[in-house]
This record gives structure tokens, C-alpha cells and sequence, in this order.
């Protein structure tokens, strides 16, 4: 039996046959889709390795049932940079160190861009270590994550979106 969803995936409405209602949104985005960047970690939660923007919120996709969210839209790190321009988000983590072996990377990026579009980053780094604090890194990178999520609020303001200059 087949279950019919739609999504919009990085600005593209897709539909998609399910053959199994319990295949979760990470699976789909790196299994059915090609959207690899997206990474599996623990696959219970706990990583944040998996976060992508759900209608706008952060959440771990691991725990989110695709067939859950017909109708959504799905933001995923493939659907940040426009073309070779880094989105503000990863120029930050580039610039600021923010990342050693990459793993959690696509996740951070994507709950620190969360965490700017929801008003919590603010100026202070322990609010922003608090917000960021369901995404870990293996490797301690936390120091450069921290500042990369400052600049990049300053220059995303609380939108979350580039500001004209």
C-alpha cells in the first residue's frame, strides 16, 4: 500500500509515494531524496546530527515520522548556500573554526539557524550555548560553534534572513 505525501524540500514541492508509514523524515531525505547532508547519528535524539528546519522549527528528524508532516516544509543543508555563496550560517562556522571532523556540522548549522529565526541567540554566549545544547560535537569544537552563532546573528539580525546593507 502505497501513502501519498507532499513536502517542500529546499524551496521544491515534492510528492512522494511511501511504501511504509513508519520511514522517518531522515530517512527519507538520505535514502529516498539524495539529500545526504542531513546526518544520521544516533538515531534516537540525543545527537542533533539530524536536525533540518520543520516549518521553521529545529527539529531531530530521526524522531519525526515523515508521513507526520504532509504539507511541510523542510529545510535542509543542501538548501542553505545560493549556488557558491555560503549562507551567512556556514561563512560563521568557516570563519570561526567551528567545526574538526564536520560529523555534526550540518546539524549545528542548521539548529544555530533555528536558534536565530526563534529571537533566542541574542548577544550573550551562554544563551547561546544553552540553545545549541542538543546538538553535540565529538571533537569540543563548541568555542568556535559559540561564536559562529554570534556573528551570524549580527549579521542575520533576529530574522534569520540576510539584512540589506
Amino acid at each position: 500500500m502505497s501513502l501519498p505525501i507532499t513536502l517542500t524540500i529546499n524551496g521544491v514541492q515534492r510528492r512522494i509515494e511511501l511504501d511504509d508509514p513508519r520511514v522517518t523524515l531522515l530517512d527519507l531525505l538520505r535514502e529516498r531524496l539524495d539529500l545526504p547532508g542531513t546526518k544520521k547519528g544516533c538515531d534516537r535524539g540525543q545527537c542533533g546530527a539530524c536536525t533540518v528546519l520543520l516549518d521553521g522549527r529545529r527539529v531531530n528528524s530521526c524522531l519525526a515520522l515523515a508521513i507526520s508532516h504532509d504539507g511541510a516544509e523542510v529545510l535542509t543543508i543542501e538548501g542553505l548556500a545560493e549556488g557558491e555563496a555560503l549562507h551567512p550560517v556556514q561563512a560563521a562556522f568557516l570563519e570561526h573554526d567551528a567545526l574538526q571532523c564536520g560529523f555534526c556540522t550540518p546539524g549545528q548549522i542548521m539548529s544555530a539557524l533555528g536558534l536565530i529565526q526563534e529571537g533566542q541567540a541574542g548577544d550573550d554566549p551562554e544563551r547561546v550555548r544553552e540553545g545549541m545544547s542538543g546538538n553535540l560535537c565529538r571533537c569540543s569544537a563548541y568555542r568556535g560553534i559559540t561564536e559562529a552563532v554570534l556573528e551570524a546573528q549580527k549579521t542575520l539580525g533576529q530574522s534569520g534572513r540576510k539584512e540589506a546593507a
